[in-house]
């Protein structure tokens, strides 16, 4: 399967509720790349890099995460990058 890379803005409660860390952990899981960072608006950004049912996979367990609630969620796709890690920005 061939790997795509998505840049996601995520909008609702998503911030302080443990977002970026769950991200980082469960994309490293997956074998997914990119990072993460909080916005000022108090959204939250996203980069991801890897196949796409496991982007899926992480955007459906940040979604039934306890205290975080995605509102809604824009995702538009990028070109691949050369990268090893997902990280916190």
């Amino acid at each position: 399967m061939d790997n795509i890379r998505k840049h996601i803005i995520f909008y609702g409660r998503v911030q302080g509720v443990g977002f970026r860390y769950y991200s980082v952990n469960k994309a490293r899981q997956l074998g997914l790349t990119g990072w993460v960072k909080n916005l000022c608006d108090g959204s939250v950004e996203m980069e991801v890099q890897g196949e796409e049912p496991k982007i899926d996979e992480l955007i459906l367990f940040l979604e039934k995460r306890q205290y975080v609630h995605i509102e809604d969620f824009d995702a538009r796709s990028m070109p691949l990058e050369t990268e090893y890690d997902f990280y916190e920005k």
